[in-house]
């Protein structure tokens, strides 16, 4: 039995569930799994006070962190990947017909460094030329990086309803708002599924959502640990895929799995693989500099573990 005891901090997913319940563990380490709900406040806890010595992080929380000397650095454990067309919704009494229509009005957004928000302002900007400058992104919560300082068309609401921010009019248009009933709020997008099938056929990028983090002064006291951990997640993962080709559909996550791949295949979804997903990674970091979540540009090589990649 090891000594080495790591506190983590992941979601329940099919591919995690492996490990949470100890069926597939490792003999240089042992795990003590807390729940935390929902998921972001693992980053939050993360990123403020490095509780946990292996922890579930966004993709743009982590790349903002990391500009911020936070002590942790990643793997490329892909726990989560997602599409993003269907984020946005806007209210029809704001006389938006389309996306170039979002310039000048105020969007509403969980927090500016929101991973889904980064991605699907990208999305706008790249795709269908919307000025992001020229839009006032009003945020319904604040950053789990306390010391970030957004731009200066980033404001916030004292509500943090985005739901109901849409609904009084205060924004007219919003990033991951809650779905509702009423006739006045719709997607900006209606055909989102098909939008995002159309945009990954052209672009060949498969959004990272969430990765896995270690904390460094285990990297740098362990020196076999980060192969370990990526190894142990990997042997979990490939169980999960197991699982799903005999037809078990029974683990927590697995409808979005299958949802998703149905555009790009279940094993892409949960593909551990860098230089495989080096060039959403790219395309990413381009949209985080572009936005000005992170000063500068970073080879996304250099934020992983050299031994994972």
């Amino acid at each position: 039995m090891t000594d080495l005891v790591l506190s983590t901090a992941i979601g329940n997913y099919g591919h995690t569930v492996p490990l949470k319940d100890g069926s597939i563990g490792s003999p240089m380490f042992s795990m003590t799994h807390t729940e935390v709900s929902p998921v972001p406040m693992i980053f939050r806890r993360m990123v403020r006070t490095l509780e946990f010595d292996v922890a579930e992080m966004a993709l743009s929380t982590y790349l903002c962190a990391r500009a911020h000397g936070k002590q942790f650095t990643a793997l490329p454990v892909f726990l989560t990947r997602d599409f993003y067309h269907g984020m946005m919704s806007y209210n029809i009494n704001s006389g938006i017909e389309g996306p170039k229509d979002l310039e000048g009005r105020r969007v509403g957004v969980r927090s500016y460094t929101f991973t889904p928000g980064v991605w699907t302002r990208g999305i706008l900007q790249s795709q269908y030329d919307v000025d992001l400058s020229s839009v006032t992104w009003v945020l319904s919560g604040d950053e789990h990086v306390a010391e970030y300082e957004a731009p200066s068309n980033v404001v916030s609401s004292s509500s943090d309803d985005l739901g109901e921010m849409l609904l009084s009019g205060e924004i007219d248009a919003a990033i991951g708002a809650p779905t509702t009933d009423s006739p006045d709020i719709r997607p900006l997008f209606p055909e989102a599924a098909q939008l995002d099938v159309d945009w990954h056929n052209s672009t060949g990028l498969y959004p990272i959502s969430h990765l896995l983090v270690v904390k460094d002064s285990l990297l740098k006291s362990h020196g076999d640990l980060a192969s370990e951990v990526f190894n142990v997640f990997g042997k979990a993962k490939d169980d999960y895929i197991d699982r799903l080709h005999s037809g078990d559909t029974s683990a927590p996550g697995t409808e979005q799995l299958l949802k998703m791949g149905g555009i790009v295949g279940n094993e892409n979804a949960l593909a551990y693989d860098f230089e495989a997903a080096r060039g959403t990674l790219e395309t990413f970091v381009g949209f985080n500099v572009d936005q000005g979540v992170i000063p500068e540009a970073v080879d996304p090589a250099d934020v992983f573990v050299s031994e994972t990649i």
